[in-house]
């Protein structure tokens, strides 16, 4: 199968996941709606009910970041730009975009992103210690 054949496979799995995700959306956000409805009950029932008010949230959260990543990557692909890495405008491997359909970059630029933000994320830390040990005076 040709790249253009499996880039056109993918935008089709894409569409499905949105349409399953949309659906999944509206049944996450009605349960909240029913769950604040219904409250009743001693303490205990409210600390489990707002436990599973905040993993329900999550939940419509990750799905929520998933359907903008969908919509970005059908949008680039009407662009003519899905499959190519936004970091070094090569194709993005086929098998990447199996994995991950809205990857918007290829293996390469991911790993430099993410030393990026790991290193800044230390360096951030290596400050909030520094500032600590004027705390012990």
């Amino acid at each position: 199968m040709s790249r253009r054949e499996s880039i056109k496979k993918l935008r089709e799995q894409l569409i499905r996941r949105r349409g399953a995700l949309h659906r999944a959306l509206e049944g996450d956000l009605s349960l909240l709606r029913e769950l604040h409805q219904e409250r009743t009950g001693d303490i205990l029932d409210a600390a489990a009910d707002t436990m599973q008010d905040e993993l329900n949230s999550q939940l419509v959260e990750a799905e929520s970041r998933e359907l903008n990543a969908i919509n970005s990557a059908i949008a680039r692909h009407g662009r003519g730009t899905y499959g190519d890495c936004e970091g070094c405008g090569k194709p993005i491997p086929l098998s990447r975009l199996r994995a991950i359909p809205y990857a918007i970059d290829c293996i390469d630029c991911r790993r430099k992103a993410e030393s990026r933000s790991v290193g800044g994320a230390s360096r951030m830390w290596n400050r909030v210690f520094d500032q600590a040990e004027a705390d012990l005076v």
